[in-house]
């Protein structure tokens, strides 16, 4: 799945990495290479950008919900809607941030098909970083370029 949060960084030009942190049993930096490891899901997208307008894409890459399931998040086996009080606060080497709830993502709630791009155009995003895509959204604000951490958080509880 990645490299784990303690391995050493053996070369400074590495790709683009995304760190998965917070309430997670296998917290991980993630490149876009690793991203393509899961299945791929592309997608054509039409979306409104407050600076430049209407804007067109094909994009490519896992589901987040995928990816975050991978990484094991702890939600407490006992009571089977804990996954409902998780955040996930996604952030881009920009300081673009965005906040998903985990029911959002999750197939037995919202089960929104939210992509972490590994491409956009044909092009791969290996050297950006992996880009957030929300299909759903008519409005581009939440579609976070170069994401560089993702932290899951479980501490709103009912």
């Amino acid at each position: 799945m990645g490299r784990s949060l303690t391995d050493p960084i053996a070369d400074a030009a590495v790709p683009a990495e995304l760190a998965l942190t917070g309430d997670l049993a296998r917290p991980a930096l993630l490149t876009v290479r690793d991203l393509l490891s899961w299945p791929q899901h592309r997608v054509r997208v039409s979306f409104e950008c407050a600076t430049s307008g209407v804007r067109h894409h094909r994009f490519e890459g896992p589901l987040l919900h995928d990816v975050l399931s991978a990484a094991g998040p702890v939600f407490d086996p006992a009571r089977r809607k804990d996954r409902l009080r998780f955040l996930i606060a996604v952030t881009g080497a920009d300081g673009h941030h965005a906040l998903l709830s985990w029911a959002e993502i999750d197939p037995d709630f919202g089960g929104a098909p939210v992509l972490l791009a590994a491409g956009m155009d044909d092009a791969p995003l290996t050297r950006s970083g992996p880009q957030l895509v929300l299909p759903q959204d008519r409005c581009g604000a939440r579609y976070v370029s170069g994401i560089n951490a993702i932290r899951v958080d479980g501490r709103y509880g009912f």
